[in-house]
């Protein structure tokens, strides 16, 4: 108190607080007002009660961040989406509506409105339309959004890695959509069906090689809750006078020709007749059809190659001669083996 007094007796003191004084409230006063602004801010920016809808990715809303999924625009709504619904000025529209099975959704005044199979844009031109046709509003202002929705699917089956049920929001191209279960495998085939839903007997074929360019097999767009269906390769049979004998994948374009099957099998055995091979093959009809071909005319490039079928069966012969020659040779070994062994104990 003597301190102030001194200074309140001091003209110089006293006008040298006086503008300190006015300084630090000038330059403190605004930070506080910003700094109750900001607060002010954030408080009305705060719902005042929690909200009983629930946002795409499962969250209340102030629960946390929100992570839109990828192709989210392109979302085509369908039966069981709910819509959060506002139009400015007009709280009667404000509210959240469910797409019945029909792909309907019920508003007040404008009753029903087909939105299945529609964006969330497509859908909110139209409310937009109808208010303004209906002359309810001049000048609609309409914000629609997905509070809940069922991710549409994609079915793929056949030669895959994982076939299964994939999630798909949007269309996407065959290739990408391969991905999901996996890629094919060793088995598939040259062929992929691709069916709508709802029309399983009209299927899409798909001309497929292993190898194929991605961005060729990406031009193929398939559709949410489309099925693809990796067909898998035809076995050949090869069997008869050759190191290998079995079934075999008809593997790259799915063609496969006598000498590649018999290339495949590990080539003739050595007691394989080589002039001609014998081909079974299964008609339409269930009928059996036998064609013998010149097989070592085609390895001598005098007679073209001939292509097989799937299913079909590739048999070679063996020659008696040389049987009994591969015979005879199997007992003289067996019976120098014996000699060896008995002068080895006697």
């Amino acid at each position: 108190m003597v301190k102030i007094t001194t200074m309140a007796r001091n003209p110089v003191l006293s006008a040298a607080l006086f503008v300190l004084t006015a300084t630090l409230f000038s330059v403190r006063l605004p930070a506080q007002i910003d700094m109750q602004q900001a607060i002010t801010a954030a408080q009305a920016a705060k719902p005042s009660s929690p909200s009983s809808l629930v946002n795409a990715t499962g969250m209340k809303p102030g629960e946390g961040p929100t992570m839109v999924p990828p192709h989210f625009a392109q979302l085509k709504l369908a039966q069981g989406f709910l819509l959060s619904l506002n139009v400015l000025d007009d709280p009667d529209f404000t509210g959240a509506f469910r797409v019945d099975e029909a792909g309907n959704i019920q508003l007040p005044e404008l009753g029903s409105i087909h939105v299945a199979g529609s964006t969330v844009t497509d859908a909110r031109e139209e409310i937009t339309k109808d208010l303004l046709q209906k002359g309810i509003l001049k000048d609609p202002q309409v914000e629609l959004n997905v509070v809940e929705y069922t991710a549409p699917q994609v079915t793929v089956l056949g030669a895959v890695a994982s076939p299964g049920v994939y999630p798909m929001l949007a269309p996407e191209g065959l290739g990408n959509v391969l991905a999901l279960a996996g890629d094919t495998t060793i088995l598939a085939g040259d062929r992929i069906d691709v069916t709508a839903p709802g029309d399983s007997s009209k299927a899409q074929a798909v001309h497929y090689s292993k190898g194929m360019d991605t961005k060729l097999l990406n031009s193929v767009i398939i559709q949410p809750g489309d099925t693809v269906n990796v067909q898998r390769a035809g076995i050949v049979y090869v069997l008869g006078g050759v190191n290998r004998p079995g079934g075999y994948v008809m593997q790259e374009s799915g063609n496969l020709s006598v000498l590649q099957a018999i290339a495949v099998a590990g080539g003739t055995g050595v007691t394989a007749s080589i002039k001609s091979v014998y081909i079974m093959h299964r008609n339409q009809d269930n009928t059996t059809a036998w064609f013998e071909v010149p097989y070592k005319k085609m390895t001598e490039g005098k007679v073209a190659d001939v292509q097989v079928h799937t299913n079909d069966v590739v048999f070679v012969p063996t020659s008696r001669l040389k049987n009994t020659l591969v015979n005879t040779q199997s007992i003289l070994a067996a019976t120098a083996s014996a000699s060896i062994y008995a002068g080895v104990i006697y």
